[in-house]
């Protein structure tokens, strides 16, 4: 049965995160588990809801505003972790609680206009780049402080803290560390941007070591991902 096969996977999930935060010298309820959901369909967001998980990430704008209404009677968090479009902030801002993946001036913009539009309030993180692939987004590192202080001025929005994916083909917990370098400096600003995110199923536990707060896990809680189809 479908639940069974989640719940065996959160469990693992749990465990690692527990031991991770032992490793660490944390505590476990430091760690906040986002459970991404792309490609798979809101029955699995249900039972992981079912099963007490309360954060839920997506990273493409069709298939996340879809599954948020289909889910819309649930006490969920909605996180937004994939690189966004400004032609995509408005849909993103009506079911969006946390965006992740703001790394440029222009974004920040579009989302606190948006927000104000619609009478919300979305938490930002700052998208620390940690590798030179353009691909992937993120600001460089230099370039964080003042992208904080910009969300932290602006209406409709407040500042989470930073967010970072760990560069391909290298080992993870150099980078994270450079992201907690950051993280520190973005906090020292903003006392109150405490929010790390970082650590995906295979490197959770590095992330975690390196202070993440927020760790995005799909594979390791709903199986192997199907192709997506548009």
């Amino acid at each position: 049965m479908r639940k069974d096969e989640i719940a065996a996977g959160l469990a693992e999930v749990d465990q690692r995160i527990e031991e991770a935060c032992r490793a660490a010298g944390r505590e476990r309820q430091e760690v906040t588990l986002v459970a991404v959901t792309k490609t798979y369909p809101a029955s699995d967001v249900r039972v992981l809801a079912e099963l007490g998980v309360r954060d839920v990430g997506e990273n493409r704008d069709q298939e996340a505003a879809q599954k948020a209404r289909e889910c819309a009677d649930l006490p969920l968090t909605w996180h937004f972790v994939g690189q966004l479009q400004t032609n995509k902030v408005r849909s993103v801002v009506g079911y969006a609680d946390l965006i992740h993946s703001v790394d440029r001036a222009r974004l920040v913009g579009a989302i606190s206009r948006e927000a104000v539009k619609q009478g919300r309030e979305i938490g930002c993180l700052v998208q620390v780049a940690l590798d030179d692939d353009p691909e992937r987004g993120g600001a460089r590192p230099a370039d964080v402080p003042a992208l904080a202080d910009e969300i932290a001025s602006a209406d409709g929005v407040w500042l989470g803290g930073v967010m970072a994916v760990a560069p391909l083909g290298e080992e993870p917990g150099p980078a994270f560390r450079r992201l907690r370098e950051v993280a520190l400096a973005v906090q020292e600003r903003h006392p109150r941007a405490t929010m790390v995110s970082a650590g995906m199923s295979h490197d959770l536990a590095e992330a975690i070591a390196f202070g993440a707060t927020h760790v995005r896990v799909g594979t390791a809680l709903l199986g192997r991902r199907k192709p997506f189809v548009r």
